[in-house]
């Protein structure tokens, strides 16, 4: 019996003892007992494999439902350094009703893909709120590029420069690092003694502390990695996995 299958057996005999009139532990069956349960489960799922995939779906479906609670508690919890921090990137309707939070690597193939379906979102829905979040978790070229984004970001109040700044380096060919990031920034024309001085501060340090510890309660472990509403998703699915994550937010099902 294969070790996976007797974990079953066992579990079936304690499932058995339980169905008997007088309590039963597992422990009370003798060896020869515990044998013949074992081998009379064994042959039921030899003989039944479809009970294993409907256990591991309904498993499946049990695990997926308490990590989904998990990620709302968490998400209220946090509700105030997630939509309204001031270290945050905003664009889009600042009083949308539904907000649109990514956290992103730029070094995340990913999300230089998934960078388009958050531009048509951006572009298409007048009442969305967009946040960006930095999320450098590949390297530290990732770290230097996020930085430089930060100081970007203190010197842009608007978002407009910032979202040139986004797009090029994410959409760029090559890996992002300090010197590419710095590169975009001055391309884009921002103030560059100034984003030397900002990239110093604390400011800078703060913000990606901020992100990172948002990303651990969230429990996200990869890049891009979205809040839309109350739900966490992680990973690019896609243009129309995301509308339908709003349209749930919004109005509580995937087509308003």
């Amino acid at each position: 019996m294969t070790s996976s299958l007797r974990i079953i057996a066992v579990v079936g005999a304690a499932l058995l003892a339980n169905a008997l009139p007088q309590p039963v532990q597992a422990q009370d069956f003798s060896p020869a007992q515990r044998d013949s349960i074992e081998r009379v489960v064994h042959d039921y799922l030899i003989a039944h494999p479809e009970v294993l995939q409907e256990a591991m779906a309904e498993l499946e479906k049990r695990q997926s439902a308490a990590e989904a609670e998990k990620h709302k508690v968490a998400v209220k919890e946090h509700a105030q350094a997630l939509y309204s921090s001031p270290r945050q990137v905003t664009l889009g309707n600042p009083k949308g009703n539904v907000t649109f939070v990514e956290f992103f690597d730029y070094n995340c193939g990913y999300c230089k893909r998934a960078m388009d379906d958050m531009l048509t979102l951006l572009k298409d829905d007048p009442k969305l709120k967009v946040v960006l979040k930095e999320f450098p978790v590949l390297g530290p070229g990732s770290v230097e590029a996020a930085q430089v984004a930060v100081a970007v970001r203190m010197q842009d109040k608007t978002g407009k420069k910032y979202l040139e700044f986004h797009t090029r380096l994410l959409g760029g060919r090559g890996p992002a690092d300090k010197a590419r990031a710095l590169a975009v920034a001055k391309d884009v024309g921002m103030d560059m003694g100034r984003l030397e001085k900002d990239m110093a501060s604390p400011e800078v340090k703060a913000t990606l502390q901020e992100d990172f510890k948002l990303a651990e309660a969230l429990g996200l472990n990869g890049t891009p990695s979205y809040v839309i509403g109350s739900d966490v998703v992680v990973g690019a699915i896609g243009l129309p996995a995301l509308q339908e994550k709003v349209n749930t937010a919004r109005c509580g099902k995937p087509t308003c």
